[in-house]
C-alpha cells in the first residue's frame, strides 16, 4: 500500500469519518469535501464523487471503484471491492456484505470454518438504494433499479426494476413518462 493511501486512510478514519453530516448547514459542505478528497486517494477508481456522508465504512477501500455523481449514505458499510457506477444515490445505513461464513461442517464451530469468497457487488448506473437496504455478496444491481428502503437483496433483478421486501421481490418495472 502506498504512503499516500495510508495517509488518506489515517485522515479518513481518524478525522473525516467523524465530521458532521454532509447536509449540515455551514460545516457539512467542508466535511464532505474532506471525505471526498480522502476517498480519491484511497479507492482504486474514483469519479467525480457527489457525497461521502459521515461514518461510511469501507475497510481499506483498495479495490473500490465508483463513478461520477454517486454517493454514500451516512452510517453505511461497504466491502473493499464494491463496484459502483455513475449517478447512484444511496440513503443512510446501507449494508453491502462482502463475504459469507462457511457452515457446511456440523462438527466444526461455524466461527472456525472460515469465509466463502464471493465476487464483488456491482451497482450499475442510475440506481437509487433506499435506507437500510442489505445487499448480499456477489449481487448485481442492474442499471436504473430502485431498491426500496429495508430491502434484503439476495438475487439479481432486471434493469429498471423497483424492488423491495425481505427477501427482496420485484414490485414492478419502472415505467417511462408515456406509460401508465
Amino acid at each position: 500500500m502506498s504512503l499516500k493511501r495510508k495517509i488518506a486512510l489515517l485522515l479518513y478514519y481518524g478525522i473525516a469519518y467523524n465530521l458532521p453530516d454532509s447536509y449540515m448547514p455551514g460545516v457539512g459542505r467542508w466535511a464532505n469535501k474532506m471525505r471526498v478528497a480522502c476517498c480519491k486517494r484511497i479507492f482504486k477508481k474514483c469519479g467525480k464523487l457527489g457525497t461521502v456522508n459521515r461514518k461510511v465504512w469501507f475497510g481499506s477501500g483498495h479495490e473500490i471503484e465508483i463513478g461520477d455523481d454517486s454517493g454514500f449514505g451516512a452510517y453505511s458499510t461497504f466491502p473493499n471491492n464494491i463496484k459502483i457506477g455513475n449517478h447512484v444515490m444511496m440513503a443512510p445505513e446501507c449494508y453491502c456484505v462482502g463475504v459469507n461464513h462457511r457452515f457446511d461442517l456440523p462438527d466444526v464451530p461455524i466461527g472456525h470454518q472460515g469465509e466463502i469468497p464471493a465476487p464483488p457487488i456491482v451497482i450499475e448506473d442510475n440506481c437509487w438504494i433506499g435506507a437500510r437496504v442489505i445487499i448480499t455478496p456477489g449481487r448485481r444491481v442492474s442499471a436504473g433499479t430502485v431498491l426500496a428502503a429495508g430491502a434484503v437483496v439476495t438475487k439479481d433483478f432486471p434493469a429498471n426494476s423497483i424492488v423491495g421486501g425481505n427477501p427482496a421481490k420485484l414490485i414492478r418495472p419502472r415505467l417511462g413518462d408515456n406509460d401508465d
